[in-house]
């Protein structure tokens, strides 16, 4: 995926890089590498999504910026508000996984 501000992904360059070659050559083996780069990136995006692995990615992404966001709006907390906040979030990651099987 592209990270928002236009950048592509690793994935989506290859793959336009792949299309932007059959298009500008159309012949058999660009045509080839393009469905080749496409196959891949289906099976990979489907991998994902059967598998919940970009759920679980969703879920380590909100368990980072629920602590990071208590850092910041508790810049003075102590050490054991800190370890009790970061076992809140990892629980509650764990709990989302949890519930996906």
């Amino acid at each position: 995926m592209s990270d928002g501000g236009g950048r592509l992904s690793l994935a989506e360059l290859a793959q336009q890089v792949a299309l932007w070659n059959w298009l500008d050559s159309d012949n058999e083996m660009s045509k080839q590498l393009l469905k080749s780069v496409t196959g891949g990136r289906l099976a990979y995006s489907l991998y994902q999504y059967l598998s919940g692995q970009d759920l679980i990615d969703m879920y380590k992404r909100q368990c980072i910026l629920g602590i990071v966001q208590f850092v910041k709006e508790n810049p003075r907390a102590s050490p054991s508000q800190l370890n009790k906040e970061l076992e809140k979030q990892v629980l509650l990651f764990a709990a989302r996984v949890h519930a996906l099987g």
